[in-house]
């Protein structure tokens, strides 16, 4: 779950969600100076659905200690130092699953979520937040997960459908990296980050270069990127959520009570050149 504070309450915004908005990025990611990812449908499939392995457990949302939801939020852009708030054993069950229900049907697009989740647990997770019994079964995860993406690699260079180019680390990088700077601005988003930021990594560029892409923001869910990524000079884009009023719960029941009683609504994000 992500949440984005409101003056009465919280917008909650489910990671399959959030994933769906980076993935409509992805489809309109590239123009004169920016690269297209390609093959294009199996990278714009593992960005749009890089957090399905989110969906039975952002079904029933939870509560932190404080009472608050237990989601995503602007305090951790950035850095995730969050382990404290949660189970790290359903944690990793949950990424472990994101990546391999995708990987099962698409090995291409699930190397690039399994890239995401391993960055995501080694560059940005804050290892002081995790207790020693913890830390065992988080490098045992990763291990699993260093184990798997060669078994993925495997796959993908045995794949006669991809170009020679396509199926190199160089390139399957890139399309990492877009999943990343995808992810990070539906993020942004979604949490209504009202502070200068960037998309993590250099972006590919049509000269054969790379370019790091800033981020501010204009108002309320409304950015100017540049140098600019897309085709048209302003994108508007819509995504689900549901409002919840209050600002902290009882218990995970009270706020699931609410959170299904709530309608589904569109808010929308403008990005600007």
């Amino acid at each position: 779950m992500l949440r984005m504070k409101t003056e009465t309450g919280w917008w909650l915004i489910t990671h399959p969600d959030h994933a769906r908005l980076a993935g409509a990025f992805a489809a309109a990611w590239g123009n004169e100076e920016f690269r297209r990812p390609e093959p294009r449908d199996r990278v714009l499939h593992g960005i749009a659905t890089h957090d399905d392995g989110w969906a039975a457990r952002d079904a029933h949302p939870l509560v932190t200690r404080e009472g608050k939801p237990s989601a995503f939020s602007t305090e951790l852009v950035g850095k995730y130092s969050a382990f404290e708030e949660i189970d790290l054993a359903d944690y990793l069950a949950v990424r472990e699953r994101a990546v391999r229900i995708i990987a099962e049907e698409d090995p291409y697009a699930g190397l690039l979520i399994a890239m995401h989740t391993y960055n995501l647990l080694t560059e940005h997770a804050d290892r002081s937040t995790i207790a020693a019994d913890g830390l065992v079964l988080l490098d045992e995860f990763l291990a699993q997960q260093r184990a798997y993406q060669s078994e993925l690699m495997r796959a993908i260079a045995a794949d006669d459908s991809l170009a020679a180019e396509q199926r190199g680390e160089a390139m399957i990088r890139e399309h990492f990296r877009l999943l990343q700077a995808c992810d990070n601005l539906s993020l942004l988003t979604c949490v209504a980050f009202d502070r200068p930021a960037d998309l993590l990594h250099p972006l590919p560029l049509n000269d054969g270069g790379a370019a790091e892409v800033e981020v501010r923001p204009l108002g309320e869910r409304h950015f100017r990127l540049a140098p600019w990524p897309f085709e048209k000079t302003e994108l508007t884009f819509q995504f689900p959520a549901r409002h919840v009023s209050g600002r902290r719960f009882s218990s995970a029941a009270s706020l699931d009570e609410k959170f299904q009683d709530a309608p589904v609504e569109r808010l929308a994000v403008t990005l600007t050149a």
